[in-house]
C-alpha cells in the first residue's frame, strides 16, 4: 500500500498541494486528473522525492519515505517516468537498459554503482536487458544511440528502464505527451500489460480523458491543490465538481 497523509507543500504564500490524504492499493491503476495548475505533477514530485513536503507524509507499506532522496525512494520501490524523457542520450538503447538492470542488482546487494564498468563481462545483465527490450518491441533498436531515436521510441525506452528497476509502484506523468496519434497506442499497450500484474500499483497523470476512461480503475481529482473527488471513473467523471472544474462545464443557472 502506498499512502499519503495530509501531504502539503507551500511556495511562499501559495499552497500548491493542500493536505492530500490518499491510499493506493496493489492491482489498481489510479488516474490523477484536474485542470492545469491543479497540483498533479507537484503531488507526483512530493511522492517521488523531487520536492520536499512542507508537512504530511508519504508511506509505502507503513514505511515513512519523507526523509529519503529520490534515488533512495527508487530503491524502496517507487518508479517514476517523467513528461520529459530521462535517458542517457550518448549511450545505445541496450546500454541504457543494462545500466538500469545493474542499478537494480547493485541496489539489492547494497553495492555502489560503477556506471563505466565493462558491460561485455556481464552477460546475465545483457540477457535481462535484451528480454526487457523484447517486451517493449525495441530489441531491433538495441545498438541505436538514444539521441537518434524518435520521441515515441524514447518514451518506450523510458518504460523499459522502469521495468528494469522492477518497482512496486509505477508513476507515469502524461506518458503520451508529445507523441503522435500513431505512437501513443504503443505506450498505452505497455501500461495495459503492466496492469496485469496484481502486485503493482500504477499512478497516472493524464489530460486525455479517453485514455483515463480506458485505463483507470479509479480517478482522483485535484483542484487548486486539494483532493475534490475520488472514485470509479464513470462516477467521478459524471460528478458536478469534475464537470465544472476539469471539463469546463458551467453550473446550470438556478
Amino acid at each position: 500500500m502506498l499512502e499519503t497523509r495530509d501531504l502539503s507543500i507551500r511556495f511562499g504564500g501559495h499552497v500548491a498541494v493542500n493536505a492530500v490524504s490518499c491510499a493506493f492499493a496493489p492491482g489498481t491503476l489510479t488516474a490523477i486528473v484536474g485542470p492545469n495548475g491543479a497540483g498533479k505533477t507537484t503531488y507526483f514530485n512530493l511522492i517521488s522525492g523531487q520536492l520536499k513536503a512542507s508537512s504530511g507524509s508519504v508511506r509505502l507499506d507503513g514505511r515513512e519515505l519523507g526523509g529519503l532522496a529520490p534515488s533512495q525512494r527508487t530503491r524502496a520501490g517507487l518508479g517514476r517516468a517523467f513528461q520529459l524523457t530521462n535517458l542517457f542520450p550518448g549511450l545505445s538503447v541496450l546500454e541504457n537498459v543494462r545500466l538500469a538492470v545493474q542499478a537494480r542488482q547493485d541496489g539489492r546487494h547494497r553495492r555502489g554503482l560503477n556506471l563505466w564498468s565493462i558491460w561485455s563481462d556481464h552477460r546475465r545483465l545483457t540477457e535481462r536487458a535484451e528480454s526487457i527490450l523484447r517486451s517493449v518491441a525495441m530489441l531491433e533498436r538495441r545498438d541505436t544511440p538514444v539521441a537518434s531515436l524518435p520521441h515515441g521510441d524514447q518514451r518506450k525506452l523510458e518504460v523499459a528502464l522502469l521495468m528494469a528497476l522492477e518497482p512496486r509502484v509505477y508513476m507515469f506523468d502524461e506518458p503520451t505527451a508529445g507523441m503522435s496519434h500513431d505512437e501513443a497506442p504503443v505506450i498505452l499497450d505497455l501500461i495495459r500489460a503492466l496492469k496485469k500484474d496484481p502486485s503493482k500499483i500504477i499512478l497516472l497523470v493524464e489530460h486525455k480523458m479517453d485514455v483515463v476512461r480506458e485505463l483507470a480503475d479509479r480517478i482522483i481529482v485535484l483542484t487548486n491543490g486539494s483532493l475534490v473527488a475520488d472514485g470509479p471513473p464513470a462516477e467521478v467523471i459524471a460528478s458536478p465538481v469534475v464537470q465544472e472544474a476539469y471539463l469546463g462545464v458551467a453550473k446550470e443557472a438556478a
